[in-house]
């Protein structure tokens, strides 16, 4: 069955600037179908600031990127209301949050406090600021970057906050030698982010968002979702299992990526492919983990497959 049509349009032009990561854009896009918010981890120099940027260039959306450091405020990020001395009223000046899509840069290098300026934004697509509610846009979404490395002067994201993130994912290093090659090239040869075009208008994403919400979920996938959840709780290898929050991402980022593939129904694998980057985030290692040496990857992989897979 052919994917969806207009999905690939971006995916292929996200990849005239950015090489060798075609899993990565699927799930970047499978995030903004989902209606969700996407955390990348990684060292620098990968792309992470490059595929925010292609994503909303590809949507012809309004796009804003705030590099957090130890001195932004809340006020940066939401807004402020300011008082007018021409009409004696206070009028809200919008923040970086009133865009369709946010890149929060470095966002573990700013206080607790400015980071959690986004919870209500993230959870209920709003702001609130001096008893008055300001909507989102309906594509609103974070993608918010953070490097694993350093640790001098950050903050970590509590772990409410790591859970409204759909996704945690990670761009890695080209994987070929002539991936790598290819992207050098395109640098020397002036190939710029900015000449970027977009394919789809807003108005479409909103319609595509609204499809992948139609799509089917047998009620034996909904099971093995909620097992799958719930077997993470079990775990002796894990001290924080995942929440139900944890198993209604999981089955929205499953009907996303069925819709993506072209499909108007889910299948097992749909989950299968969505359990790393929708739950590795929201479980701590327990110290027999760690001990162990196990990793979460490796733990719910094991889970995905001792979790009995339905046959549909």
């Amino acid at each position: 069955m052919e994917r969806n049509k207009k999905l690939n349009f971006i995916i292929e032009n996200m990849e005239k600037v950015i090489v060798g990561k075609r899993d990565i854009i699927e799930l970047a896009l499978i995030t903004m179908l989902t209606g969700g918010h996407l955390l990348l981890e990684d060292v620098p120099g990968v792309g992470k600031t490059t595929l925010g940027k292609a994503l909303a260039q590809s949507i012809a959306c309004s796009f804003a990127r705030i590099t957090f450091t130890p001195d932004t405020l809340p006020g940066d990020v939401t807004g402020m209301t300011i008082y007018h001395m021409q009409t004696g009223e206070f009028r809200y000046m919008p923040g970086a949050i009133m865009h369709d899509v946010l890149l929060a840069d470095e966002i573990n290098r700013t206080s607790p406090k400015t980071q959690a300026s986004l919870l209500e934004a993230m959870e209920e697509g709003q702001v609130s600021l001096e008893g008055k509610t300001y909507p989102l846009s309906p594509v609103f979404m974070v993608i918010a970057t953070q490097n694993p490395i350093e640790h001098l002067g950050t903050f970590a994201l509590p772990e409410a906050q790591l859970d409204r993130f759909l996704m945690k994912v990670s761009m890695g290093y080209p994987q070929k030698t002539e991936e790598e090659r290819e992207l050098i090239s395109r640098a020397l040869s002036g190939q710029d982010i900015r000449e970027l075009k977009p394919v789809i208008t807003l108005e479409e994403m909103c319609q595509l968002k609204q499809e992948a919400a139609q799509v089917k979920v047998h009620p034996d996938l909904l099971k093995y979702a909620v097992a799958l959840v719930r077997a993470t709780r079990k775990s002796d290898l894990i001290l924080l299992g995942a929440s139900p929050r944890a198993a209604i991402a999981l089955v929205k980022a499953a009907r996303s990526r069925a819709y993506l593939m072209g499909r108007d129904y889910t299948i097992p694998e749909d989950l299968v492919q969505m359990t790393l980057p929708v739950l590795s985030h929201r479980l701590i290692l327990s110290s027999k983990g760690e001990l162990e040496g196990r990793s979460i990857k490796d733990i719910l992989s094991a889970l995905a497959y001792q979790v009995e897979v339905p046959v549909l």
